[in-house]
């Protein structure tokens, strides 16, 4: 290791060779006038890191989101002071909220520039304190070393979270010892539950009638799924998943239930978390969506074991029974020993079958309809037939969510299904599948998003087919903001305000920019134009013109008289 000039290192130089060595091979970023040292640095160094321009440092943030949820890696994005700073901060605090492993640096004025009224100045520091699990902004090149390692250790020890760099100008310029550029240890810590926890969790698993799972995204992410199920099979107790936690089981699985809560959850959903007597919450927060505003589970009336690797977690919304401390994957194991050989009571397979036969014929006679404009049933059913056997779906909040939630069903297990939940900003989907893309070049990487979603991230069409991705998007055409008009229909007697914009013709759009696309108004032509969209070897688009949310039979339970 040693730049350009001998075994002298600028700040800048440094940030670089650290980053390789923590193992990072892709930054998602946008420049700009105090970043230039770093640019320098990655464009002269032997680093082997390739940088993705964004044309939004929001959308870099969500890139670097998809890339961690998938590869497992640390994300890692960049933008410069000012501006730069407040727009990738939607993305560090979804980030950090979903329990996501991320990193952003911002460049900064100069120390010496602060207090001077110089272009560009905010604190930030304080701007990324209530967005992240760790934040700092360094003041001394002597201290990237210990800086970085402190970030990323951050990161990944216990809940993974988003941390934040603040790199100022002269920072990047003033020179560090090669010798103290090194990483420190940066593998997942896996935090292993209290025995007497365990003990407490399987007296009262085993003493269940009718127990029931419920798993959120931090099974995935501690690749507890194989662990989760053989428990679940050995005690025939059903599985139920939050909207993160889809891919916790197949969803083709006798005991998978499918997604539950307010967003994407059902009446036949809710029926099965009504007929358990203990709910085991793995990896997820109970929270509003969840529990459709913590009213299932019923407080009090259903006991409740929680594991996470959380300690603020369990007990937070629910009187809990047993808390487990820990890591997912390491606390099922530790349960499953304790467990074996109980045989607690279960709740009837034949009456999950049976609750999942009845949601999906209520979904299929919509789904088949030749109505216009399109269901948004058929275009779910559409796309589960054109999808290939590897794929990834990222839904945008609006109408993907609820109805890819509850619709799409993933015949076997892992993280194939994204969804910004923490925050629930729109623009999400569109960057997120590039950096899903990165994550698993051999999967085909689906975006659905809504009309008012897409022009939130339209300008990264020019970043997909400058990068030639085969990516696919789908747009969810209504010409409103859906979700919100739902509100006032169902929530304000139907007094519309502020929520209908002109429709676009999004197809002719994307092939301004470049990208391969279709519009679709007519139920007949959505196959034919999915199945040819997947099929093409770049990025490709469908403009779906589809019912407006209002109008739907959405499954969102507050809608649902």
């Amino acid at each position: 290791m040693s730049a350009e000039r001998g075994n002298a290192l600028t700040g800048a130089e440094a940030v670089v060779f650290l980053l390789r060595q923590y193992g990072v091979e892709i930054v998602f970023g946008l420049c700009g006038d105090t970043s230039l040292p770093l640019y320098d640095a990655l464009a002269r160094l032997d680093h082997g890191i390739v940088h993705v321009l964004a044309r939004d440092e929001r959308s870099a943030a969500y890139m670097a989101d998809a890339y961690a949820r998938l590869s497992g890696r640390v994300g890692v994005c960049e933008g410069p002071s000012g501006g730069g700073a407040t727009y990738i901060l939607p993305g560090v605090v979804e980030a950090n909220e979903s329990s996501v492993p991320l990193l952003a640096i911002t460049s900064d004025i100069s120390v010496s520039a602060r207090g001077r009224f110089t272009l560009t100045e905010i604190d930030q520091e304080a701007l990324f304190r209530p967005a992240t699990k760790w934040n700092a902004v360094i003041d001394r090149a002597a201290d990237i070393p210990r800086t970085m390692r402190a970030a990323f250790s951050a990161i990944t020890a216990g809940r993974p979270g988003a941390a934040h760099i603040g790199l100022p100008y002269d920072v990047q310029r003033d020179p560090v010892e090669e010798g103290d550029v090194r990483a420190g240890p940066h593998a997942p810590r896996r935090a292993a539950p209290d025995p007497d926890s365990i003990r407490a969790a399987a007296d009262a698993i085993a003493s269940a009638s009718a127990p029931l799972f419920i798993c959120g995204g931090g099974v995935l992410t501690a690749g507890a799924d194989a662990a989760l199920l053989g428990l679940a099979d050995s005690i025939g107790a059903p599985v139920a998943t939050t909207i993160s936690g889809k891919g916790t089981v197949a969803e083709t699985h006798e005991l998978a239930v499918g997604v539950v809560g307010s967003n994407g959850g059902t009446r036949e959903t809710r029926a099965v978390v009504e007929a358990a007597d203990l709910v085991v919450f793995v990896g997820c927060r109970a929270g509003s969506v969840t529990t459709e505003r913590w009213r299932y589970p019923a407080p009090g009336g259903t006991r409740i074991v929680h594991v996470d690797v959380d300690p603020l977690v369990p007990g937070a919304n629910y009187p809990t029974e047993a808390a487990v401390e820990g890591d997912a994957l390491l606390a099922l194991e530790a349960l499953a020993s304790a467990l074996d050989g109980a045989s607690p009571g279960r709740i009837d397979p034949g009456f999950v079958a049976a609750r999942k036969a009845e949601k999906f014929r209520a979904f299929d006679e919509l789904a088949t309809a030749d109505a216009t404009p399109i269901r948004p049933e058929r275009l779910v059913a559409a796309l589960q037939a054109a999808l290939p056997e590897d794929f990834v779906v990222i839904a945008d909040p609006g109408t993907p969510c609820p109805y890819l939630s509850a619709y799409l069903v993933l015949d076997r297990p892992g993280r194939r299904f994204l969804s910004n939940r923490a925050h629930g900003a729109l623009g999400y989907a569109m960057p997120a599948a590039m950096g899903a893309h990165f994550a698993r070049p051999d999967a085909r990487c689906v975006a659905v998003m809504g009309d008012g979603s897409f022009a939130f991230a339209a300008g990264e069409l020019e970043t997909v087919v400058r990068l030639d991705l085969p990516v696919t998007f789908v747009v969810v055409s209504n010409a409103s903001f859906g979700w919100i008009k739902a509100g006032q229909k169902s929530g304000y007697g139907g007094r519309y305000h502020a929520v209908d914009f002109s429709p676009s013709d999004h197809a002719r759009i994307a092939e301004a920019y470049g990208v391969r696309a279709w519009r679709v108004a007519e139920p007949g032509e959505l196959a034919p134009a999915l199945e040819a969209a997947l099929a093409h070897d770049g990025p490709s688009l469908v403009d779906v013109v589809c019912q407006p949310l209002e109008e739907a039979r959405a499954p969102v339970s507050e809608w649902v008289a």
